[in-house]
């Protein structure tokens, strides 16, 4: 067993972008990985609010 497989993996670190020196293309590129690391939290939440629920059911039955 590799232990590397057993460390979380990391999310995409983002920093304040100074746009002062970035191309239009750049900037509409990093949009669009804010965009999707916003669709990837929000999913995340909607899972644990959906266990949440789970066991929350579970509990009142």
């Amino acid at each position: 067993m590799n232990e590397d497989d057993l460390e979380p993996v990391k999310a995409k670190s983002f920093e304040a972008k100074v746009f002062d020196t970035c191309s239009i293309e750049e900037i509409e590129a990093y949009i669009a990985d804010l965009r999707a690391e916003i669709a990837r939290a929000e999913a995340a939440i909607g899972a644990k609010k959906g266990f949440r629920d789970s066991a929350e059911d579970v509990f009142r039955s």
